[in-house]
């Protein structure tokens, strides 16, 4: 997300959501995916701005930029159209970004009072800036953010209100089914098997691969199980890019034998079962070798049906709320805080490894949570006056109100309690779920969503317990982020991420896998830019969030709640282009 796409993606003439031409472009990130999360539309308004012009209004243009990570310079996104002569402008040309969960997007957006026809923005008078992130836009209520105008000392510069909107396109899914007629026979003993590869194109001209059917056994007139695809791996969002479809005949040995090709594109699948959708399959080799070739066989689409999916921008634009959890590991395993090999050293001019992994995500997570209350816990330790060893205590000292205000916060109150416990053990995850799990299991109806993440330097004590607490929390709306910090083994760890198994329990199964696990030491930049290792950290860790939240809701049967209605400012005529 923190680099766009190249221009050449373009909306093409009745296409569906390509790029206006206002987007310029980003240098390509290593962070980013190959396929956007989603795409949003950022629409801008202002309010009040700043008279610049003596005899008549000002006439605004907006400019957008956005943050490289590493570095973290500014550049040009793009730019909405000059309008003549107003305070209050509502501009028409829309900003379409990628938008990952997972990702931090830093926004600057300029105003100016255009006074001449140059596109050099020095040429033009400044009427201040407005700085947030893209989850900010999208985490406010309906996915509106108003916000002050700054940037010019000692004066009210108006405020801006940026409307964000998920481009439809990006969440369609389709239903195929194909079958084919007289493929070639390519097998000595017996027909063919043959199977379906789909490529979508690149740019480049390049194609990536997006499906392979099942293979069907011993047949040139096969019919393959109808799949679904969402459009965005299908074709990027792009009706009119080319789709390639490859047959192949399957071999055990894996060197499959190539029988055709064919190439199509989402539009012309669109039109479904039809003349239009039989395709020829040609061997351009066999094609090149023989006079009489016609083709080496039919492929044919037998139904094609679109399902809009619900998104988790959908949820989140209706209201609901993320909760935002921080545990930290307390265990005298850190090392003691007061020393430099310590886990918890409190060093002055830099973040420890506790605080790099809670401020990379929490700074993430923080702008879908309204009122920025954060309950932050500890486990593992003894507290005063008595010395008795809690796995749940409240890093601000309040069990009544272990809340604190926003990420800052949290820090505050982790280097607080870092001064007055003492760091102890064992090592126990099953209290801290619980206690999550608690206010999880009391807001079932989709209007909240708990997020946990534990921070622990190893080895885990209560494992039976801990399995036992996430099997339970796996029913609940809730997901668990473990980061590892240190050079500890972390195998117990790999066993609660249920990528590879499904966690049980007493032979019970987790309903869903909720638990992400990740060591701190695979993030660490090697030149020591430590941005860059919280980006890459945060990016992995929050990824399987939304796809753990829609699990959830899904297998809930929970819908999203409507937004609130949208926001439609005052008409104003007058524009210009620059």
């Amino acid at each position: 997300m923190f680099g766009l796409e190249k221009p050449a993606g373009q909306q093409k003439p009745g296409g569906s959501c390509g790029f206006p031409s206002m987007a310029s472009v980003g240098d390509f990130n290593v962070l980013s995916s190959s396929i956007p999360a989603t795409k949003v539309e950022l629409s801008v308004s202002c309010r009040n701005l700043l008279d610049r012009d003596t005899f008549s209004k000002s006439d605004p243009i907006c400019v957008l930029y956005t943050q490289a990570i590493g570095n973290k310079e500014w550049r040009e996104f793009g730019r909405t159209e000059v309008i003549d002569n107003t305070l209050n402008p509502d501009f028409v040309r829309k900003f379409i970004m990628d938008y990952f969960f997972e990702e931090r997007e830093n926004l600057r957006f300029d105003f100016y009072d255009v006074d001449s026809k140059s596109p050099n923005l020095s040429k033009h008078d400044f009427l201040g800036q407005m700085f947030c992130t893209l989850g900010e836009i999208v985490g406010s209520q309906g996915s509106r953010l108003e916000k002050p105008i700054v940037g010019i000392p000692g004066k009210k510069c108006g405020t801006v209100i940026v409307t964000a909107e998920e481009l439809g396109c990006c969440r369609d899914s389709v239903l195929m089914q194909f079958c084919a007629n007289k493929l070639d026979k390519k097998d000595f003993f017996g027909k063919s098997d043959p199977f379906l590869v789909f490529h979508r194109s690149n740019e480049d001209g390049s194609f990536t691969i997006c499906h392979k059917t099942e293979v069907v056994k011993n047949t040139l007139n096969p019919v393959w199980q109808a799949f679904k695809i969402s459009v965005r791996a299908l074709c990027n969002g792009d009706y009119d890019r080319t789709i390639k479809v490859e047959v192949y005949d399957w071999d055990r040995d894996g060197s499959h034998d190539f029988i055709g090709e064919f190439t199509t594109s989402y539009r012309e699948l669109s039109r479904g079962q039809s003349q239009f959708n039989v395709y020829e399959v040609i061997n351009p080799k066999k094609k090149g070798k023989k006079k009489k070739y016609v083709n080496s066989g039919t492929v044919t689409l037998l139904s094609f049906l679109i399902e809009t999916e619900v998104s988790f921008l959908d949820y989140i634009k209706g209201g609901t709320q993320i909760n935002f959890t921080v545990a930290i590991d307390f265990t005298a395993s850190n090392g003691n805080p007061s020393q430099p090999t310590s886990l918890h050293y409190m060093n002055p001019y830099q973040l420890n490894a506790y605080g790099m992994a809670l401020k990379a995500v929490g700074e993430i997570i923080q702008d879908y949570d309204s009122d920025k209350m954060f309950p932050a816990l500890g486990f593992g330790a003894r507290l005063p006056p008595d010395g008795r060893v809690s796995h749940e205590f409240a890093l601000n000292g309040n069990p009544q109100n272990p809340y604190c205000h926003g990420i800052d916060g949290v820090m505050e109150a982790y280097y607080r309690s870092l001064k007055s416990v003492q760091l102890y053990g064992p090592t126990n995850f099953a209290p801290v779920i619980n206690h999550v799990a608690r206010y999880a299991a009391s807001v079932k109806d989709g209007s909240q969503y708990f997020v946990l993440l534990i921070i622990t330097d190893g080895v885990i004590s209560d494992m039976a317990q801990t399995k036992e607490s996430i099997v339970h929390a796996s029913k609940l709306p809730m997901s668990i982020i473990i980061v590892g910090v240190g050079p500890a083994e972390f195998d117990a760890m790999e066993e609660l991420d249920g990528d590879v198994v499904r966690i049980s329990s007493r032979g019970k199964f987790a309903e869903r896998d909720i638990v992400q696990f990740v060591p701190f030491r695979d993030y660490i930049d090697r030149s020591g830019n430590h941005v860059l290792s919280m980006a890459r950290l945060a990016k992995d860790v929050l990824a399987e969030i939304p796809e753990q939240f829609l699990s959830y809701m899904r297998v809930r049967g929970i819908k999203p709640s409507p937004a609130p209605p949208p926001y439609t400012p005052p008409i104003h005529v007058l524009q210009t282009q620059i």
